[in-house]
């Protein structure tokens, strides 16, 4: 079985291109209507949905597309959009260079309630006075990335941060604020690194609780807060996720995935596995090749 297609590079035919847009019917349209297989991308990908029907796949969770809705990608996931007719709206994508370029911090990026790397990442449903407002954001960045206009980038990045701000602000568990005290952010962007870092070989709060030198209940309530699961939560979405991608793109067997994931006994793999999913291994890959 082939390893999952990454794609690198914002825009494959121009290395420093670190932003792009395009209207979702126009990449239909040179697409032929064919569906792309899955695949990630090293940066993010925002869809502004006005109109479509299909599915979009995100870490093999299926969501319906429709009407005025947005969808956020995270760096890493897998996703296939599968559109049963041409889509219409926006797609655009972005490099952390590209917020590096612009002046956003990195920091801002994590701060949101938007990217949600593992487990669901259900799309955003704005009311449609709200949706107009993101559209006319896309709107006016379409137009600014098809012209020569001075400063453009800094232009598309300010829309940008405005549009992602909105949209934070119609879900988010704790809205930006100018205001806002910054150091439980600080541990979460920590514990996330720590998570992605050793999640094969470390499964518990209190390990990751210990490298950052606090307590595991003080973990859970920060993390709880930010992003709406404890920490324990995160953990596992980690590494039911990858068990989900390594079952799906590797030829690996169960129980090398499961010493692969940091299990002692592939029985217990199994049964975490199958906990989270109401599917054994097994059961999880058949299903997905099928569909």
């Amino acid at each position: 079985m082939n390893t999952v297609k990454t794609y690198q590079k914002v825009n494959s035919e121009k290395e420093n291109v670190s932003f792009g847009i395009s209207k979702m019917e126009d990449i239909y349209t040179k697409r032929n209507g064919k569906v792309d297989e899955p695949h990630r991308h090293n940066y993010y990908t925002v869809l502004i949905i006005n109109n479509a029907k299909g599915l979009h796949k995100i870490d093999f969770n299926s969501y319906e597309l429709s009407n005025k809705q947005i969808f956020f990608v995270a760096p890493g996931q897998v996703h296939q959009v599968i559109e049963t007719e041409k889509s219409f709206g926006f797609a655009m994508t972005f490099s952390n260079l590209f917020l590096v370029e612009n002046s956003i911090p990195l920091s801002f990026i994590d701060s949101l309630n938007l990217f949600q790397n593992y487990g669901q990442s259900p799309p955003l449903f704005p009311e449609k006075e709200q949706f107009d407002i993101i559209e006319d954001y896309a709107k006016n960045i379409f137009k600014l990335f098809n012209s020569d206009a001075e400063m453009k980038s800094l232009s598309i990045g300010s829309f940008l941060k405005l549009l992602l701000i909105t949209c934070n602000n119609i879900c988010a568990i704790n809205p930006i604020e100018s205001d806002v005290d910054t150091s439980g952010d600080n541990l979460i962007r920590a514990f996330k690194k720590a998570v992605e870092n050793d999640y094969k070989k470390e499964h518990s709060t209190t390990y990751y609780a210990n490298g950052l030198y606090i307590t595991p209940d003080h973990l859970n309530r920060t993390v709880k807060a930010r992003i709406g699961k404890t920490a324990k939560d995160y953990i596992q979405a980690r590494i039911i996720t990858e068990a989900k991608r390594l079952l799906y793109f590797s030829d690996l067997a169960n129980k090398e995935i499961a010493y692969e994931l940091g299990f002692n006994e592939p029985a217990n793999f199994s049964a975490f596995f199958k906990k989270h999913t109401q599917l054994s291994p097994s059961a999880f890959k058949k299903n997905e090749i099928k569909s």
